[in-house]
């Protein structure tokens, strides 16, 4: 079987990631990258026999790709994204998959009516260590999840100035509580500044309602000098704890849960295990799941929808700050 030809618009720190993964995947050939900066693609096409476009259309024509990685800053999402579509070429779009929603529902339109594969980079499903938790979950381990908390801080990132933190960092935690729950979330309501940015927020609290009853709470900001990734999922049983970048998972087990039959009326504390995590690189798994759904022209396992209902949540935190007040997620999804 003949390997898919890959290509990546859009060099920086995360494009130039694709395009070295890519460019030793199995089943994969990178046929040619873009940027408009003429030094990233100098970088990335040194050492490397492919070449390098200033544009998407010239690509496109070109190179002709099999499947495109779509790493541009986020309010290009939507025009790159439509003409990988009307090339034929199926697309990962890094996450959020768009600046607006309708911009959103565009790209998810054409990518349905070209019969092409679209998937969101939430690179987070593919963390080793937060696959391990949903399976986990899934077997019943924890017992009713009752609150998920995410902590997402560092320091300032000068590669960003299109959009603010709740764009940029929410969307990661938002989709891991969706994917690790099967839940949607209801209402939300949130806390931001801004501080360092003079155009966007960069530093937010917010706490997300879930359907089910959940409990989800955002600490994220740009203004901590240690970088740290964190999730931690309280159920009725115990407490899982994630680090994201150490690939580590530990359950802190509610000793009176454990010990007895039926209602849970105590919370005690009890043993902490650590699990084995065999760790892997997330985007490679990613990567390597975008290729195989290609290759068999399925559903992948980050769909549009996905990336829509992470943005709309996102949109409901920048209102509900804008405003003071909770916010629906529905009447996101609504407005026009």
């Amino acid at each position: 079987m003949a390997d898919l030809r890959a290509a990546v618009i859009g060099l920086g720190s995360m494009g130039a990631n694709h395009a070295r993964v890519l460019s030793d995947m199995a089943g994969v050939e990178l046929v040619a990258v873009a940027d408009a900066d003429p030094a990233r693609v100098a970088k990335a096409t040194h050492g490397r026999s492919l070449p390098g476009f200033p544009g998407a259309q010239r690509l496109l024509e070109e190179a002709r790709p099999d499947f495109v990685s779509v790493v541009v800053p986020t309010g290009l999402h939507e025009p790159v994204a439509l003409q990988v579509v009307a090339a034929g070429a199926s697309l990962l779009v890094e996450k959020p998959i768009a600046a607006t929603l309708p911009a959103a529902g565009r790209i998810a339109a054409a990518a349905e009516a070209a019969g092409v594969v679209l998937t969101v980079g939430h690179i987070e499903r593919f963390n080793p260590a937060v696959r391990e938790l949903k399976r986990r979950l899934s077997a019943g381990q924890g017992g009713r999840v009752l609150q998920v908390k995410a902590r997402r801080v560092g320091p300032f990132p000068h590669r960003i100035r299109d959009v603010g933190v709740i764009h940029d960092l929410a969307p990661h935690d938002i989709d891991i509580m969706r994917y690790l729950l099967g839940d949607e979330v209801e209402r939300v309501y949130a806390e931001a500044q801004r501080r360092i940015n003079t155009d966007n927020e960069d530093i937010f609290a917010g706490m997300l309602h879930f359907r089910g009853g959940c409990l989800g709470l955002l600490d994220i900001n740009w203004l901590t000098p240690t970088k740290e990734r964190s999730l931690t999922v309280l159920c009725e049983k115990g407490m899982f704890v994630v680090d994201y970048a150490a690939q580590s998972l530990a359950f802190y087990e509610n000793f009176a849960a454990s010990a007895r039959e039926g209602g849970i009326a105590s919370v005690t504390e009890g043993p902490m295990t650590r699990y084995p995590i065999e760790n892997r690189e997330p985007l490679r798994v990613e990567l390597e799941s975008f290729r195989d759904a290609v290759r068999a022209h399925a559903e992948p396992e980050v769909t549009a929808a996905d990336g829509i209902a992470a943005l709309a949540v996102a949109e409901a935190l920048v209102r509900s700050a804008r405003e003071s007040a909770p916010v629906m997620v529905s009447q996101v999804l609504a407005a026009p």
